[in-house]
């Protein structure tokens, strides 16, 4: 009678500790703390895919957020946008 508790007891833990052994990341993979901590200090360029230098990643998203020419939108989507802002509005003093 008093088997087969300490039976059960030797399965769970043999069982335990397989499954912690399964739960374990694979050894060849990097600590995601370790990779947190990484300097990148090579990029790839968001035009062409080409890598980068920092100093020439700094200087291209430098020049891609200042452009020379203002944002023009087509007529039909400031069409849209002109009559989502008017529902917005009517919907101020109507919710329904």
């Amino acid at each position: 009678m008093r088997l087969f508790p300490v039976l059960g007891l030797v399965i769970m833990f043999f069982v335990g500790l397989i499954s912690e052994g399964m739960a374990l990341p694979p050894a060849h993979e990097i600590p995601e703390e370790i990779l947190r901590t990484e300097i990148i200090v090579e990029g790839r360029s968001p035009l062409d895919n080409e890598p980068l230098s920092a100093q020439e990643y700094a200087q291209l998203q430098q020049s891609l957020r200042e452009s020379p020419y203002a944002p023009v939108l087509n007529e039909d989507v400031r069409h849209t946008i002109f009559l989502l802002q008017l529902l917005k509005m009517f919907r101020t003093f109507n919710p329904l």
